[in-house]
């Protein structure tokens, strides 16, 4: 069940944008838009009631109680952002608005980005530890919480990497001619 909650949630994210982002530009009702777009936190939190009860009522903790913190936490940490990403490219390809920024090519501006980007995915990551933890305290450890505590890793695993990249762009910067010589980036 909770697997399918995961799915739904995911697939009602991309419907509430979808809904939100054609109700701001083709129905011209940017206020609904923005209302309809508002609505996609309760998704998650539909979603966290639904693991807490799945636990409460004797599920074993597994991996799909992680899963769905995961799922969480990456929806508080990264989801505005893709809200943001989406309004952009819709407003450029569509409707005739500026063009979406681009990635910096490299120097300082490039470091900058990779630090914003590592601390969303970080937020996401300690989003999802923070809930995965509320998980294994609420079950209490004796109750087989190897399941998350395999998930914990991996989002520290998230946060590492995202850390190391910000990390190599500001000590290692790219030269900024070199980097556009390659090609544009997206």
């Amino acid at each position: 069940m909770i697997v399918t909650l995961v799915i739904a949630c995911e697939a009602g994210f991309w419907l509430l944008l979808a809904g939100g982002l054609a109700l701001r530009y083709l129905a011209r009702m940017p206020r609904a838009g923005a209302a309809l777009l508002l609505c996609e936190p309760v998704l998650e939190l539909v979603l966290l009631i639904a693991t807490v009860i799945d636990l409460k009522n004797g599920a074993e903790p597994d991996w799909k109680h992680g899963l769905a913190a995961v799922y969480i936490g990456f929806s508080v940490g990264l989801g505005r952002h893709t809200i943001r990403w989406a309004d952009a490219q819709v407003a450029y390809r569509f409707f005739g608005g500026p063009p979406p920024p681009r990635t910096p090519a490299g120097g300082t501006a490039r470091a900058v980005h990779e630090w914003k980007t590592a601390g969303r995915w970080s937020l996401a990551a300690g989003v999802a530890l923070a809930l995965l933890q509320g998980a294994i305290w609420y079950v209490g450890s004796d109750a087989g919480v190897g399941s998350l505590r395999a998930w914990q890793h991996k989002m520290l695993v998230v946060i590492g990497v995202n850390l190391a990249i910000a990390v190599s762009h500001t000590l290692f910067p790219k030269r900024i001619e070199e980097a556009r010589a390659r090609g544009p980036l997206r």
